[in-house]
């Protein structure tokens, strides 16, 4: 439920990245929530323009005049704001925001990994003060909402980090499957990829096509270990294999790992929808059913499912998320929504969109 206060008194926000799909989509929610007003929407490449120049269905919608990154002028005009930038930005942005007193949640990947010779290694830029790695949040809402709740710097996980994370970690934490024998197969939609032209999603390459990318070697792998070493208690390394789809939107992970007893498809059911219980963005499917992209599309849910192979004593983990929602900015409103001390679901209760 909202606050009376909350309802007189709506939170200021500023977008930096609005020309982005993680940008443009955090638009399309923060323009509904009951708890928030958009003030400024930024652009580095493009201010001074409409942004529904480069939007057209945001015509009489939102026809904010794209401002220039500008941390005083953001002061000026907001109390929160969502860093939706390319990685390698943030780390010398998001210093200058805290500075002036601004809260930030961050949507790229510049502070989600705690050490910096890590980050350097897997993103190829140069990482961000070590205490500033330190006082960032993980906002992985599900598992980390209480750290949420009063902070003032969230760094928002990735797509595939969300959708392995919230499939792997109860059975990993229970302790019913094997944390060396992890094999993670990834599938993403191309908006993944950005806006940005590319042979990468150039129709003619990615239609009627499925191809592996960045294989053992994705920047998101460091993040999936640190979460699972955190919720295991030792060092975990998975095998973690993305692919590109000829879908825009969605991902499915699907997940592999050795039993460490005898369960079945019913146990693993009722485990995660105990563990997951009053969180709404979770859905864990009846046994003998399993999940697909579309079923979440649009929407903030992560649907999951599971089958139990008794003859090689493994199961399989399905979970599956909408990349630019959930595993963008429809999480960085959920912990929005944690850090104001509002109701989680706030302005994301929205139906996913079918067919």
């Amino acid at each position: 439920m909202h606050t009376t206060e909350q309802n007189q008194k709506k939170v200021k926000v500023a977008i930096v990245g609005s020309t982005g799909y993680g940008g443009v989509e955090l638009i399309r929610f923060l323009i509904h929530h009951p708890g928030v007003e958009i003030t400024s929407v930024i652009s580095a490449s493009s201010a001074g323009e409409s942004i529904a120049a480069g939007y057209p269905h945001l015509n009489q919608i939102l026809m904010n005049t794209l401002d220039g990154v500008d941390p005083a002028g953001m002061k000026a005009k907001a109390d929160v704001v969502f860093t939706a930038t390319p990685s390698g930005v943030s780390t010398k942005l998001v210093p200058q925001l805290l500075a002036v007193g601004l809260k930030v949640i961050d949507l790229s990947g510049d502070f989600r990994l705690k050490n910096g010779e890590q980050y350097e290694h897997w993103y190829k830029h140069e990482p961000a003060p070590a205490e500033l790695l330190q006082s960032a949040v993980y906002g992985l809402s599900e598992w980390y909402g209480n750290d949420v709740v009063g902070s003032s710097f969230i760094s928002n996980p990735g797509c595939f980090p969300t959708a392995t994370l919230l499939g792997l970690a109860p059975a990993l934490q229970a302790g019913w499957i094997d944390a060396d024998s992890i094999i993670i197969d990834a599938k993403s939609g191309v908006s993944g990829a950005g806006r940005g032209v590319s042979l990468t999603s150039h129709y003619a390459e990615i239609n009627e096509n499925l191809k592996p990318y960045k294989v053992n070697r994705h920047q998101h792998i460091p993040e999936i270990e640190q979460v699972l070493q955190d919720v295991h208690g030792k060092p975990v390394t998975v095998t973690f294999t993305t692919h590109l789809t000829p879908m825009t939107r969605g991902i499915m992970c699907t997940m592999y790992a050795k039993l460490n007893g005898s369960y079945t498809d019913q146990d693993f059911v009722q485990m995660y929808s105990e563990h997951y219980a009053g969180r709404q963005f979770v859905r864990v499917r009846p046994e003998g059913t399993w999940p697909a992209t579309k079923e979440v599309y649009g929407s903030n849910y992560c649907d999951i499912g599971f089958s139990v192979d008794k003859r090689t004593q493994r199961v399989t983990i399905i979970s599956v998320i909408d990349n630019v929602v959930k595993g963008a900015a429809g999480q960085a409103i959920q912990n929005l929504n944690l850090m104001m001390g509002w109701d989680e679901t706030t302005g994301l209760s929205y139906v996913p969109v079918y067919p």
